[in-house]
Order: structure tokens, then sequence, then C-alpha cells
């Protein structure tokens, strides 16, 4: 993998250079992704993912579209070695047209330079999609790829038990604080909400907080990790930690599943993909759960996001335009759409997908609550002011690491992102960035 001296600017520079190189959307790129040169013929285009019914999709496609012909390859999940092998083919000249990528590893994609810039094909649909998404494909205006879903984070909880103990909802931190109290007061052996260890899940609590933890300045990095806002963030749930007001098992452990479908465990506040996380582990508590919107921090009204996707162009692909074509189609189109929320669940980052009926559908293992409308609703609340640094693989495993000691006292969240901080600024230099 190329590295690169990751500011805006340099990525762009990067990125043109890898692209004249290739002669990327010329026709002349020698990928696997590439396809034949224009002969007359429809256009190959290799697609690279994990997610359910995306092999959907591409099928239903195939069918109304004979002059572009998209071939789905199913691989690893990309973080357990999918991402590995999407740049090990992009080094070798061999990666696909497309392939998904989660925001957290766009940036990354793109100090690799393995990325192709197609903001003109994408351009008379950037209206479809909220700026904030865009920002998650792209850097400096510029778009790689095009969205698919995001992951808004709103409050399940066992409605039962918040009933029977008379518990009121909590609509902010403060609120939790007393709710989990509350929680504990009404059964010393249960709690609120298990201790948020896992790192990308807690980057949805930053992120909801204004804790940015990267951002570009004077055409170089800035990390902030160990900033007032984190700071903040991490107090306050080593704060309930501390009170001994939260669980503290291992993150998406079977022990964590068996508190849900119990009863000790009483909420999880969770990206909007936790709903299907909590129905299929915690089948015992099935009609017992429902949906309310995250609390908010005083005086504010955003929630946090915690995961999405994109479909994101390699530099070798010789067909951007219809690449570009079918990616906007697969994130927009009502019948892909529909077979995405159908298969993996995912809430749609596009506009007219948030309008599709499927998300209207009562869900009955959350007492019949339509729960997706919440999730609609406050997809358009997310904090607008974050981005994902250029090595989050190593960030994300020392602050991982780090939380992952927080309930053995040996350590705590400021340690973490003191870490955390300083990991990630030493591989930042190690590997030619340039940092503020």
């Amino acid at each position: 993998m190329r590295r690169a001296r990751l500011t805006t600017a340099a990525v762009l520079a990067a990125l043109s250079l890898a692209l004249t190189g290739c002669g990327g959307g010329n026709g002349s790129g020698s990928g696997s992704g590439s396809a034949k040169a224009d002969t007359g013929g429809p256009a190959d285009i290799t697609f690279w993912g994990w997610a359910a019914g995306y092999e959907k999709s591409v099928a239903l496609w195939n069918k109304t579209h004979p002059d572009v012909h998209v071939k789905y390859e199913a691989i690893t999940n990309g973080g357990a070695g999918g991402y590995d092998k999407m740049l090990t083919a992009a080094k070798a000249g061999k990666a696909p047209c497309l392939a998904q990528v989660g925001y957290e590893t766009f940036s990354s994609f793109l100090a690799a330079g393995v990325l192709q810039d197609v903001s003109t094909y994408v351009k008379d649909g950037r209206s479809e999609f909220p700026d904030w998404v865009w920002g998650n494909v792209g850097v400096d205006g510029k778009a790689y790829g095009v969205p698919v879903d995001t992951a808004p984070m709103a409050m399940f909880y066992r409605a039962d038990l918040f009933k029977k103990a008379h518990i009121a909802l909590p609509k902010t931190w403060d609120e939790f604080t007393a709710a989990a109290a509350a929680v504990k007061a009404a059964d010393p052996a249960s709690r609120i909400m298990n201790l948020p260890t896992d790192p990308y899940l807690y980057a949805g609590f930053a992120w909801q907080g204004g804790a940015p933890w990267f951002g570009v300045k004077n055409d170089a990095w800035s990390v902030s990790f160990d900033s007032a806002a984190n700071r903040k963030v991490g107090d306050y749930w080593q704060g309930l930690y501390d009170k001994g007001l939260l669980a503290s098992y291992p993150a998406f452990d079977a022990a964590l599943y068996s508190a849900w479908s119990k009863g000790t465990v009483w909420a999880e506040v969770g990206p909007v993909w936790s709903a299907s996380l909590i129905r299929d582990n915690a089948s015992g508590s099935a009609g017992k759960w429902a949906v309310a919107p995250m609390p908010r921090w005083a005086g504010t009204d955003t929630v946090g996001n915690s995961g999405g996707s994109a479909t994101a162009v390699m530099k070798d692909c010789s067909h951007p335009k219809e690449a570009t074509e079918f990616a906007t189609w697969m994130s927009t189109d009502k019948e892909s759409v529909s077979n995405l929320i159908a298969s993996a669940a995912i809430l749609p980052a596009s506009k007219s997908g948030l309008t599709n009926p499927a998300l209207d559908a009562p869900q009955s293992y959350y007492g019949g609550q339509p729960v997706y409308q919440l999730f609609r609703t406050e997809s358009a609340k997310v904090n607008s002011g974050w981005m994902w640094g250029p090595i989050m693989s190593i960030s994300a495993t020392t602050l991982g690491d780090g939380l992952g000691k927080v309930h053995t006292k040996k350590a705590t969240y400021e340690n973490a992102l003191g870490n955390a901080q300083k990991d990630t600024l030493k591989a930042l230099k190690s590997q030619g960035f340039s940092v503020n």
C-alpha cells in the first residue's frame, strides 16, 4: 500500500497522479474491475462486498440494464480481512471497479490512493443525500463513491421494566443518570445499560457530543482524542461506572445478550443496526422492547452516528461513469432499497430511500412499534461536524484496548483517550502524514 502525506491537497494530488498513471475513466485500466476496453459490448463491472442482500440488488439491476453488467463477488467482512484483500488487489492493479467500504475506513482508502474521483458523475445526484453523508465519502467537496446507509443512534429499552418501576424515559443525559440510579434502586441486580467499550460504538457518543477525533487544518491532520470535549464525554461514562450504575460485560458478548433477554440490563443506546442485534440475540424478551430518541446533551438536539457504508469506486475502474450510475441506482431505486432494508436492515442514506414504505412497517419484536420511523426522523439530526482519520485500524485498536480495561479498574476513559491520541499521532508521523 502506497503511503502518502495526507493533507486535503495531498490526497487529491495523490489520487490525481494515480488516475493519470492508470488511465482511470478512459477504458485503459488493467485491473479486474476495469473490464474490456470499449468494444461495443456491455460494460462489465465487478463489485466486492459482504452485506446481506447486495447480490439481490445486483440481480435487479442486471435484469433491466443490459448495457452495464455488474458481477457481484462476496468477500470476507472488511474488518475481518476484506479491506486487506481490496488494498492488496489495488496495489497489484487487480482491484474491482466497486467495493463496499465503511465510512470509518474511507479516509484510509483515500490515504492509500486507491479510489477514483467520481464527482463529475454524482453531481446531478448530490441533492439526494445530506451534506454530512457526502463528507464521509470524500474530501474537499470531492466524491469517491456513493453513500448506501447511515446509522443514527437511539435508545432501545425494556418498556415493560421501565413501566413497572415507574421510571420516566430520559430525554437528556442528566436524566439518564437519574434513570440509571432509579434502575439500580428498583432492582439492585439490574443496570440501565452496559459500559460502552467498543471503539466504534463509543465513537457515536463522541460524535453526538461535538467531540471530533480528527480534522484537517492548514493542509495537515489534527488529532483530538484528548480534547476537552472528548474528556467531557468520557468522564460522563466513567462517572456512571464509578457509581456502579452500569453493567460491565464485554461488547457483543453472549453474556450481554443474556442480560438483555433476562432483564438485568434494561437499555442500550446504540445505532439503528442494534434493532436487529437485540432482536436476533435476545429472543427471550421479544415484544418487551421499544425505542426512544437518544438522550441529548443539555441545550442541543443532535444525535450520533455509528456505522454506515458506501459503494466506493476503485482507481483502476475503466468504467467509472457506469459504475457510479449503478452505485447511485442501488442506493436510490425503490426496489433495490426495499431489498436492502429487508435483507440488511439498513437505514437508507438517500432522501428518496428514507421515504420507502418498508420503514413504516410495525416491528413485532418491538411491540408493534414502527421503530425505523424514529430513525428516519433522527437521521436528520446527526451532528455534521465529524470526520474519520486515515489510520483508524491503529486508532481504534488502541482506544478499544484501553476501554476494555476500564471495567477492571486498570484504565479509565481518560487514559484510553490519551493513549489513542499518542499512538495515533505517532503512527501518522511515522507513516509520513502531515500533522498539526
